[in-house]
């Protein structure tokens, strides 16, 4: 089953997932550029555009039957680029660079966390196959974080009296991202399969809700997905105790 695996990651180039690989770089590359220019809501727009990029690729790369080992290793350094650096530096400038050296070791600390968790998916990825992701992803740590600059932005919350919670978020982000939680793959929850019909239909609530207060709506369902990870941990563990409980002694 592993040998199987790696021929089917083909040495090849292709111009179509890697395309949109290349969109999700240039969208954290341009979340960089608009921090330093004090643009803080459009950079965080551009980390969730990069987002949809990213989730795209490996669809597409997937669905079109060009898969690469080219392709995965270039998605990892664009996913470090958009969702490792680029958040950290939206961060430190919009809410952490008054707290001083705390505030930039909290986004280096967030930096170096993705990285890891980057690293550790690679490499257990073929080896532990599973409908569970090890660790929170590294674009919904970075979708957090651009939610909440977005919708602090959007009612005007005054962030700047209570910057130790944002602290305390990417360093909880951070832990996350390298811990043993479990979160939900959604692998089984693919574009070009059938769906079931309140499936089709839920989804299209979320989409109107999304489209009708987009800046609330993106950060419940950027919190709802990162505080799921320990519910779903803690759900998973007390059914294996339950099932190892009516096992016969």
């Amino acid at each position: 089953m592993k040998e199987e695996r790696k021929q089917r990651l083909k040495k090849g180039i292709y111009l179509l997932p890697n395309a949109f690989t290349s969109m999700n770089l240039f969208f954290g590359f341009l979340c960089i550029v608009s921090a330093l220019d004090g643009r803080f809501e459009f950079a965080a727009m551009s980390i969730l555009i990069a987002v949809v990029f990213d989730s795209l690729d490996g669809k597409i790369a997937r669905a079109t039957n060009t898969t690469s080992q080219f392709g995965i290793e270039y998605d990892s350094l664009a996913d470090l680029v958009s969702f490792g650096l680029a958040p950290s530096l939206l961060m430190y400038l919009w809410i952490l660079k008054p707290m001083g050296r705390i505030g930039w070791l909290a986004a280096f600390l967030f930096t170096i966390c993705g990285a890891l968790r980057l690293a550790r998916f690679n490499t257990m990825a073929e080896e532990t196959p599973s409908n569970h992701f090890l660790g929170l992803p590294i674009p919904a740590a970075a979708g957090m974080n651009a939610t909440a600059v977005m919708f602090c932005s959007k009612f005007n919350v005054p962030v700047s009296e209570f910057p130790v919670v944002f602290l305390l978020g990417m360093y909880a982000l951070s832990f996350l991202m390298v811990s043993s939680v479990k979160y939900e793959s959604f692998k089984k929850a693919e574009l070009f399969k059938k769906m079931k019909f309140n499936v089709l239909v839920s989804a299209i609530l979320v989409f109107i809700f999304i489209a009708q207060k987009p800046h609330l709506a993106l950060f419940i369902i950027s919190l709802c997905y990162v505080v799921s990870g320990p519910i779903l941990t803690l759900v998973l563990a007390r059914r294996a105790r339950h099932e190892d409980a009516l096992k016969p002694q």
